[in-house]
C-alpha cells in the first residue's frame, strides 16, 4: 500500500528527526497502532492534519506499534521517558497496556484512548463511537431486510480488539431477537479483503443457501461480493462500512437491486482525539468517555458520500480538506 508506506515514513521522520518545538508547546506522543489497512492510515492522517492546524500549540512525537501489543507497551515506555505531556493511543490489547498507562498517570501524563477501549479506568479520555451500536445498526437492517429469517455469514475484524468484539456483541444482541436468523459461521477476517474472500468462498461451497452477510468492514464485504460473483451466486443483502472502494461498488450494483447499508467509524476521530488532549492540557473539562453517534450511509444518502474521483483507499467521513483528500487519495 503506497499511501500507507509514505504516510508512516513521514510520520516517523517528523517524530524522530524534526526540529525541537518551542518550550511552551505541549509535547504530544501519538502511537500509530497499525498501518496495515487504509482506515488506520487515514485515522493517522486525520490526526496529522489536526496537528498541523495546531502547530502553534503542539510538538508531536510519533511511534509505530505494527499491531503488536508488546511493541505498543515499549513505545509508551519510550514516550514516558521522553517526557511528553499527553499520549494518544489506540489500544491493541484491552489489558496489556494497563500497567504502563498507570506509570504514565503517575508522571501526570494525560492519556487519551482513540477508537478502542481498555479494561480499566486508567485514562483521562476515550474518543470513539459506540461500536455496540455500530454492530446493532447493521444487524437490525439485515434482519429486517431479510424479513426476520434466513441463513447468514458474519465477518468480524480482529478478535481481542474492542471495536471488533463490541460490534459483534451488538449484532448478536439483535440476532437473538430473531430466532429464525441463523448464523452459519462467524469468521475473524481481520477487516481484510483477501481473508474474507477465501472464508466466504469456502462457506458458499459448503452451504447451498446463504441469505445475507453481516460484515463490520468494507473490504471484507468487497471480498464477500467477489466470492458470490465467482461462485455465480446471486448477491444477497450485505452490511459494510464507509470505505470508498466499497461505496463505488455498491453504487455500481445498486441499479441491479443490490441492497446494503454502511455504518461508519469516522476517521476524523483522529482529529478529535488531539483536540480533546489539548483541552485536557489546558485545564478544560472533557467527558471521560466521549462516545459519539454512529454515522450511517444508506441507499438514500449513498450518492452524497461516494467519490468516483478518489481512490478506493479513501474513507468517506473525514475532516480533511478537499485539497488534502485529493492530494492523498487522487485516483
Amino acid at each position: 500500500m503506497k499511501i500507507k508506506a509514505a504516510l508512516l515514513a513521514a510520520a516517523l521522520a517528523i517524530g524522530l528527526t524534526g526540529p525541537v518545538a518551542a518550550a511552551d508547546k505541549f509535547k504530544i506522543g501519538y502511537d500509530i497502532y497499525f498501518g496495515g489497512n487504509s482506515w488506520s492510515v487515514q485515522l493517522y492522517k486525520e490526526f496529522q492534519a489536526e496537528a498541523e492546524r495546531q502547530a502553534g500549540k503542539v510538538e508531536v512525537t510519533y511511534t509505530e506499534s505494527e499491531l503488536k501489543a508488546d511493541k505498543q507497551v515499549a513505545n509508551i515506555e519510550d514516550l514516558i521517558t521522553k517526557g511528553v505531556d499527553a499520549i494518544i493511543l489506540t489500544p491493541i490489547s484491552p489489558t496489556a497496556v494497563i500497567p504502563v498507562l498507570k506509570k504514565a498517570e503517575a508522571k501526570h501524563i494525560k492519556i487519551v484512548l482513540l477508537a478502542s477501549k481498555i479494561k480499566s479506568k486508567d485514562y483521562d479520555a476515550l474518543v470513539t463511537v459506540d461500536d455496540v451500536d455500530f454492530g446493532k445498526a447493521g444487524a437490525t437492517w439485515l434482519a429486517k431486510t431479510l424479513g426476520g429469517k434466513g441463513k447468514i455469514i458474519a465477518l468480524n475484524g480482529i478478535s481481542g480488539i474492542s471495536a471488533s468484539d463490541d460490534r459483534w456483541a451488538g449484532a448478536q444482541e439483535v440476532f437473538k431477537a430473531y430466532p429464525d436468523i441463523k448464523v452459519v459461521s462467524a469468521i475473524d477476517a481481520s477487516w481484510d479483503y483477501a481473508k474474507a474472500k477465501v472464508a466466504v468462498s469456502n462457506l458458499l461451497a459448503a452451504n447451498p443457501e446463504i441469505d445475507g452477510i453481516w460484515s463490520q468492514g468494507g473490504g471484507m464485504t468487497l471480498g464477500a461480493i467477489d466470492s458470490f460473483q465467482a461462485a455465480q451466486r446471486p448477491l444477497v443483502p450485505m452490511t459494510a462500512e464507509d470505505n470508498n472502494g466499497y461505496l463505488k461498488r455498491w453504487s455500481t450494483l445498486k441499479p441491479d437491486g443490490f441492497k446494503s447499508i454502511a455504518p461508519s467509524k469516522p476517521t476524523w476521530l483522529g482529529s478529535e482525539a488531539l483536540l480533546v488532549a489539548l483541552k485536557l492540557l489546558e485545564g478544560r473539562s472533557v467527558p471521560k468517555d466521549m462516545i459519539l453517534p454512529v454515522p450511517i450511509i444508506n441507499e438514500d444518502s449513498l450518492a452524497k458520500f461516494v467519490r468516483t474521483d478518489l481512490s478506493d483507499s479513501f474513507w468517506a467521513n473525514t475532516r480533511l480538506s478537499d485539497e488534502q483528500v485529493k492530494a492523498t487519495f487522487k485516483d
